[in-house]
């Protein structure tokens, strides 16, 4: 069904408890929906949270609060079956491939892996047919299959996690700094190759990042986190086009240009953050960036900011936004 919210996350939180009585608020209180074949940008620096809530959201971490729905339904009333059918639902691509990919294992059966906990062929000979197909999908050749991951290149290490990932038919994928781990000549067509799929599969995609230049290419709405919150959050031209966080002017600013003399320009007009970084740990009732912000004002020092739409679905987490 067209327009049909996927995966929905509402108040969701996840926080650490540390030694000395201490919380770590990791992911606090945020709230996104994603719509059938839309991929959400989530950014922000490293710390910010956004691969804990990835985690956190299809249930990897269990949450502290806050609903997490798919398709509607709170995964956490799924009974057995339900949850087995969840799992294959909803899938997730890591950062890491090496890490992620069991080095004693053949590529065959990493990629058939969720073939094989689902039961999802009759026999040795269909199961073989299928990782072909998948490897074929990732623009790898059966001549791969019974290769171990030590004699791929990062790339094709990624391409063979996503072939696992696509092997039990997901709707819905958590792509964690999919491209981060690889060569900047390779990223491109993995990111194309993974919007390839999405039109062919109708697949649905959280894509977590911190280059924004490629987050503006694969994302169809982006939001962007800060000390476990999002900050702001709109389709994806409106918030290029037209940021309103003085946090999200900064990520963009840093974005660097091909043109020499635009970049040159672009160098001297970037926003240089300063100030004191709050510690994650016991945050305070205060906005969480205030401390670094050029345009703080007395309420941001005593009154954490809601996040609130100021127009046309463009959702903003400032008390200078809220005032205009």
């Amino acid at each position: 069904m067209e327009n049909e919210v996927i995966f929905e996350v509402r108040h969701l939180k996840k926080h650490f408890k540390l030694e000395r009585g201490q919380v770590l608020k990791a992911v606090d209180d945020v709230s996104f929906a994603i719509r059938k074949g839309e991929t959400l940008g989530l950014v922000g620096e490293s710390g910010c949270g956004k691969t804990t809530c990835g985690r956190t959201g299809i249930g990897i971490y269990e949450k502290t609060s806050g609903e997490i729905l798919f398709k509607g339904q709170d995964i956490s009333t799924f009974k057995h079956q339900q949850l087995k059918e969840y799992k294959k639902k909803v899938q997730m691509i890591f950062q890491d491939p090496y890490a992620s990919l069991d080095p004693r294992m053949t590529v065959a059966d990493i990629v058939a892996e969720g073939l094989d906990v689902h039961k999802l062929y009759k026999n040795k000979a269909e199961r073989m047919s299928k990782v072909y197909e998948l490897l074929k999908l990732v623009d790898l050749t059966s001549e791969h299959a019974g290769r171990f991951v030590h004699e791929f290149s990062g790339g094709q290490r990624q391409r063979i996690g996503i072939a696992r990932a696509l092997a039990v038919q997901p709707e819905f994928l958590v792509l964690d700094e999919p491209i981060s781990a690889l060569d900047v000549s390779i990223q491109a067509q993995v990111v194309n190759m993974l919007m390839n799929l999405q039109k062919e599969m109708g697949l649905t995609y959280l894509f977590i990042a911190h280059d924004m230049a490629m987050v503006r290419h694969i994302s169809t709405k982006v939001a962007v986190m800060y000390m476990g919150k999002i900050v702001e959050m709109a389709e994806t031209n409106e918030l290029f086009e037209n940021p309103i966080h003085p946090y999200t002017k900064s990520l963009l600013s840093a974005i660097p240009i091909p043109d020499p003399l635009a970049e040159e320009k672009r160098r001297q007009s970037q926003i240089t953050l300063e100030g004191e970084v709050l510690s994650p740990i016991n945050l305070g009732a205060e906005c969480s960036f205030c401390r670094r912000c050029p345009s703080k004002a007395a309420t941001c020092q005593h009154s954490v900011p809601s996040l609130i739409d100021i127009g046309g679905g463009h959702l903003v987490a400032c008390h200078n936004a809220a005032r205009t």
